[in-house]
């Protein structure tokens, strides 16, 4: 045995000295060679990371690292030749020249005035502003600069939702003006407001991401809040809302070795462990891996309550050659907890009342922890970019995302001014959704004039099963609640039996084709024009008890058979950089529907809901990215809403409109090195103008305050021997709202005022800070009526390398 183990140890030796001695031999072969290295940088000078660079007589690839740097090794004598692909760019060839002695040659290349934002992502890094991020390449699907863009969006960075410990969706979207506070529905999904309409995060890196359950962050380079019914771009799938879509734009690869760990903890035992981990994966650097990955506990600040959640995310970029590059990313995430509170109040008074008047209790859940429900979400993308020529790219995507909920979810529903019962939804419910993009993007000239055109196709699967009780438990008074008031498992089990049941699966196709073109009348004046056409096929409700299946059931009656229907929707804007890449004054109409099934009295199809907006306004670069912003007016119509038939209640007509206007102001700025200041306005007006009597000229109810502010400043100490030392304050401010608005009965969701704070030390190696949310303890609800937490405090500690 003794000779076995010293026979092992010996081999391992042996290994171990003949590898060493063969990389000493290489690094030794490769300094006694030449090298060429080199810098690419964009036309500000700023670095070009993760672009491919090419040999050509040695057919080798690799990628520029954060810097905008690259290299080749172990080069012998001779004539060279260095190519940069950029996609949407020019081809650039740069001959170098190894002479002998050998030497190491430099080669570097910067931009000319060209736009190279195609396709890949540029973060801008601003030296004096640190969250400005404004330029995508998702709002548009162009190379398209966010001041020759006409419409609006604006962006929350990771820099900035990083300073704020903000550690969950909700928290980041406090940045985005007219966001309000974020409904955060039964199984972890979170909603926001936009110019009056509920605004869902479905979109991922521009394309259909919907997960309907709790998003985890922590993959996160910025949210994108894109204004506006989207539909054009985006699709019905995505950009349901009229308000517009969430775009959740994730970390991608980088071409060095790196990363942090960081540990988050704070009151009601919330503990949070981060990891961002990022390394090449071959010699070359072309093959690049990142994962993502966060463990999260938390206690509700109420009696009961909590949520338990793991997020894992890895993401891997293959630059196949120089014109050819793969992108592939996956999103895993599973959560447990018990339902937020979630209070329908008894509205058969007939009054007016507010929700701080009810005297309903702000800390307790009329629940127990066992009434627990467990979700799970993953998300595969896969995108390749293939450079056809130095005009037309293309761009191939396939996003499949699944969320599965399972266990119990409740709701309290008032019955009398003083009483209420628990709905618990007990049982399992599934969403799967597919999506195949193919797009063309060009960048060429007809003439002296530019064009900045996409050609897509999409096609779009929905599928979602149901197998679920909803039980009904018993009455019980809210302020003087009984001894045994708490609703747990047992007694929703034991009314199971009787519950009514929802046994069904359903699913629909969505057919895709549009095009959009930007075309330079001058190099400042621009026009846009969009259009999409959009086949829904809806294969109906295959009801799994009975086996039998409808064609979809509207207000107006009953469809057999599968239900189809054909929408087209366009786009057109115009900009004039008053001040090249400094100020320009745009406007727009933008088209967004949603298909309506069912028929009316006359036995005639319904027809699309349709959402029309016009905007104008002003966007702003100035003063080297120290004053950037948005200043715009919006009017929006929406035609073709179902109400009522005043002659037969049992159908409706299609002749509802609503209508929502409004004001928005987006702000950030840096008056002097280290002073950062983030602000928002948004005032909204909405109202049904042609509706059911009961709500006939009101404003809708969970459309959010009429007028929300936000702002953060943020100071850092630049240099010296405190640097990195900083600072942040900041608020969340709206009018009161509506949880219920008709004629005869209202329910005031109060106005509020929060107020956060933080502290923190960041260092190249460490950051530590500390963070107070809701300073005052200001009591506060959401759209759904769940109370927002008091103070909570939040330390973390996260270490770089």
């Amino acid at each position: 045995m003794k000779t076995y183990i010293f026979s092992i140890r010996s081999i391992l030796r042996t290994v171990f000295i003949i590898s060493l001695l063969h990389l000493s031999h290489n690094l030794l072969s490769q300094e006694s060679k030449g090298s060429v290295r080199g810098r690419l940088t964009m036309v500000d000078g700023e670095p070009m990371a993760s672009k491919a660079i090419s040999l050509l007589e040695l057919q080798r690839t690799t990628l520029t690292d954060e810097d905008g740097k690259y290299v080749f090794k172990g080069l012998d004598t001779g004539n060279y030749t260095i190519r940069v692909q950029l996609l949407g760019a020019k081809e650039i060839k740069i001959p170098v020249h190894i002479g002998s002695p050998l030497i190491h040659v430099e080669a570097n290349y910067q931009m000319s005035d060209e736009n190279v934002l195609a396709l890949q992502e540029v973060v801008v890094h601003g030296k004096n502003n640190r969250f400005v991020q404004k330029e995508s390449v998702y709002v548009a699907r162009l190379p398209l600069k966010n001041l020759e863009n006409p419409q609006v969006y604006n962006a929350v960075p990771k820099a900035l939702f990083q300073e704020q410990i903000a550690v969950d969706l909700g928290s980041i979207s406090k940045n985005v003006p007219g966001a309000g506070i974020p409904m955060i529905a039964n199984q972890g999904r979170v909603t926001f407001r936009s110019r009056g309409f509920e605004t869902e995060p479905n979109a991922r890196n521009g394309v259909a991401g919907a997960a309907f359950s709790f998003i985890d962050p922590v993959n996160l380079e910025r949210i994108e809040a894109i204004k506006g019914p989207s539909a054009t771009l985006f699709g019905k799938s995505v950009s349901s809302s009229y308000g517009g879509v969430y775009n959740r734009v994730t970390k991608k690869p980088y071409n060095d070795f790196g990363g942090e760990v960081g540990y988050v903890g704070g009151s009601w035992n919330y503990n949070r462990v981060a990891l961002d981990l990022n390394t090449p994966i071959n010699a070359d650097r072309t093959a690049l891996f990142r994962i993502n990955a966060a463990g999260t506990i938390e206690k509700s600040f109420q009696d009961l309550g909590f949520t338990n959640s793991f997020a894992l995310a890895p993401s891997f970029s293959y630059q196949i050659t120089d014109r050819l590059s793969l992108l592939l990313d996956l999103e895993y995430g599973q959560a447990k907890g018990t339902s937020v509170v979630r209070f329908n109040p008894y509205t058969g008074s007939n009054k007016v009342q507010s929700i701080s008047d009810m005297k309903f209790p702000y800390k307790k859940t009329f629940l127990s922890n066992d009434l627990a429900y467990q979700t799970q979400m993953f998300n595969i993308f896969a995108q390749m970019n293939y450079k056809i020529s130095e005009e037309w790219t293309s761009q191939t995507i396939i996003s499949r995302a699944n969320s599965t909920i399972n266990g119990y979810i409740s709701a309290l529903n008032g019955k009398s001014d003083s009483t209420l019962n628990a709905q618990v939804m007990v049982g399992t419910t599934s969403f799967i959704a597919t999506d195949l993009q193919q797009n063309f993007i060009g960048d060429f000239h007809i003439g002296k004039f530019r064009n900045r055109m996409v050609i897509g196709l999409d096609y779009y699967n929905n599928s979602n099963y149901f197998d679920r009780y909803h039980t009904n438990t018993r009455t019980i008074n809210f302020i003087n609640p009984p001894a045994d008031y708490r609703i747990n498992h047992f007694i929703v089990d034991s009314l199971t039996a009787k519950s009514a049941y929802r046994k069904e699966k359903n699913s629909d196709d969505t057919y895709a084709a549009y095009v959009s073109d930007v075309f330079n009348l001058t190099d400042q004046l621009m026009v846009m024009a969009s259009l999409r056409v959009d086949r829904f096929q809806y294969h109906g409700v295959y009801n799994i008890t009975t086996g039998e299946t409808t064609g979809g059931i509207g207000a107006g009656g009953i469809q057999k058979g599968p239900f189809g229907q054909t929408a087209l929707s366009p786009k057109f804007g115009v900009v004039y950089e008053a001040l090249k890449d400094k100020l320009s004054v745009f406007g727009n109409y933008m088209n967004g529907f949603n298909n309506i099934s069912g028929v009316d009295i006359n036995s005639n199809p319904f027809k699309p809901e349709y959402a029309n907006q016009m905007e104008f306004g002003v966007k702003g670069d100035l003063f080297n990215h120290r004053l950037a912003g948005t200043v715009s007016y919006y009017d929006i119509r929406v035609d073709n809403v179902l109400r009522t038939n005043p002659d037969d209640s049992n159908y409706s007509i299609q002749d509802g409109t609503q209508l929502s206007k409004g004001v928005e102001v987006e702000l950030t700025a840096n008056p002097f090195n280290g002073m950062n200041i983030v602000a928002g306005y948004a005032y909204n007006e909405s109202k049904y103008s042609n509706a059911d009597p009961s709500v006939n000229g009101l404003r809708p109810a969970l459309s959010g305050p009429q007028s929300m502010l936000n702002f953060w400043l943020s100071y850092r100490i630049p240099a010296g021997k405190y640097q990195g030392l900083g600072a942040g304050f900041g608020g969340n401010m709206g009018s009161s709202s509506y949880q219920t608005n008709t004629q005869t009965a209202k329910v005031i969701i109060p106005s509020y005022q929060l107020f956060d704070a933080t502290v923190y030390y960041d260092q190249p190696k460490f950051r530590v800070g500390i963070k107070v949310d809701n300073l005052t303890s200001e009591k506060a609800w959401s759209v759904r009526l769940t109370p927002q937490s008091p103070a909570r405090v939040l330390a973390n500690f996260t270490l770089k390398f």
